[in-house]
C-alpha cells in the first residue's frame, strides 16, 4: 500500500531509521528478522532479552500492565506498528479521501490488517483507551490472524474476548475489555511509524516478543544476539545443574566466574550431550566455533 496517511515512512525512511539492520528487508523497508530466528526467540524469557537490550543502550524497549487473552501463552514476531488519535473531522475526511483514491477498502481500522503477512504483529497505539477504545474484536481477531498466524499488541481495549479466546494461537496483549467500539471516535494516522507504547519506542519490523511478565520490543539488529545469549544461559544453567548434582563441583565454583577448567568441561560436555539439550543441534555447533575452550 501506497503512503495515505502524514506519519507514514516510506521504505527508504525505514531503511534510513533502522541502519544497523543488514539482512533481508520486506518490500515496504522493514528488517526481516529470519523465521529461524522467530522461532529460537518462542524461548527467550523478557527479562534475558532487557538484560541484552539494556547493555546496548536500548532502556525503553519494554512495558507491562498488559492483560494477555491467551495467559501461559508466547508471542513473537515482527511489528507492523499502526497509530490512531482522537477524531477530528477535517484530518478524518482527508485520510478518507486519500484512502479511497489509493484503493484501500472498509473502515480505516481495517487497512493495517490489509498490510499484514505472515509473521507479523500488529502493533496498535490508540492511546490506552479503555471505553470506546476496542479497534479489535472477534471478526476482525479471525482476520488478522488469518493473514500473519500471530495475534496483537494493542494499546487500548478489545472486546467480544470469548470470541478472541476461541482463536487458537491468537495470543495477544492488551489493556483490558470493553464492549463499545471505537470507530466513531479515533482516526488512523500513520501505519508503519514509531510509536510509543507506554513507556517503549516501536520501530517497524522490530521483533515483538510478549509473555505473562509483559512485552519488549527487540530491534531487529539486536534479535539474533537476544536469542544466543538466552541459548548460552539455558546451556550453562543445565550444565552447572548437572555437575552439581554429579557434586564434580561446589555451589561455590557454579555460583561465581567459572575457571578455565570448568570453561573447558562445559566446551566437552556440550559435545557430548549435543543432541539431548533443548537449544538447536545447530546453534551449538556455532557456539562451540565461537568457543576458545
Amino acid at each position: 500500500m501506497e503512503k495515505f496517511a502524514p506519519l507514514n515512512l516510506l521504505a527508504e525512511e525505514i531503511i534510513e531509521y533502522t541502519p544497523e539492520w543488514q539482512g533481508e528487508r520486506f518490500d515496504d523497508g522493514r528488517p526481516k528478522v529470519p523465521d529461524g530466528i522467530l522461532e529460537r526467540m518462542l524461548d527467550v524469557t523478557i527479562t534475558q532479552a532487557w538484560g541484552v537490550l539494556r547493555n546496548e543502550g536500548f532502556h525503553w524497549q519494554y512495558e507491562g500492565n498488559f492483560h494477555c487473552t491467551h495467559p501461559g501463552e508466547v508471542l513473537v514476531g515482527r511489528a507492523l506498528t499502526a497509530m490512531y488519535m482522537p477524531r477530528r473531522p477535517d484530518m478524518r475526511k482527508l485520510m478518507e479521501e486519500k484512502g479511497a483514491r489509493l484503493g484501500c477498502i472498509g473502515d480505516q481500522i481495517s487497512w493495517p490488517i490489509d498490510m499484514l503477512v505472515k509473521g507479523d504483529v500488529y502493533v496498535a497505539d490508540v492511546y490506552g483507551k479503555i471505553e470506546q477504545g476496542p479497534v479489535i474484536g472477534d471478526n476482525l481477531s479471525t482476520a488478522i490472524y488469518a493473514k500473519s498466524g500471530n495475534g496483537v499488541v494493542h494499546d487500548a481495549a478489545v472486546r467480544d474476548l470469548d470470541g478472541i479466546r476461541e482463536i487458537p494461537g491468537f495470543v495477544s496483549f492488551v489493556r483490558g475489555w470493553h464492549p463499545t467500539y471505537a470507530s466513531p471516535t479515533i482516526m488512523l494516522v500513520g501505519v508503519n511509524c514509531p510509536l510509543r507504547i507506554g513507556q517503549a519506542t516501536v520501530m517497524p519490523g522490530d521483533v515483538v516478543l510478549g509473555r505473562d511478565d509483559g512485552v519488549i520490543f527487540i530491534p531487529a539488529h539486536l534479535a539474533e544476539k537476544v536469542v544466543k545469549t538466552s541459548e548460552l544461559i539455558r546451556l550453562r544453567d543445565t550444565f552447572g545443574k548437572a555437575r552439581l548434582t554429579e557434586g564434580k563441583y561446589t555451589p561455590g565454583q557454579i555460583d561465581t566466574r567459572w575457571s578455565d577448567e570448568i570453561e573447558k568441561d562445559f566446551s566437552m560436555w556440550l559435545e557430548d550431550h549435543i543432541d539431548e539439550l533443548p537449544v538447536p543441534r545447530e546453534a551449538i555447533q556455532e557456539l562451540l566455533e565461537e568457543r576458545t575452550w
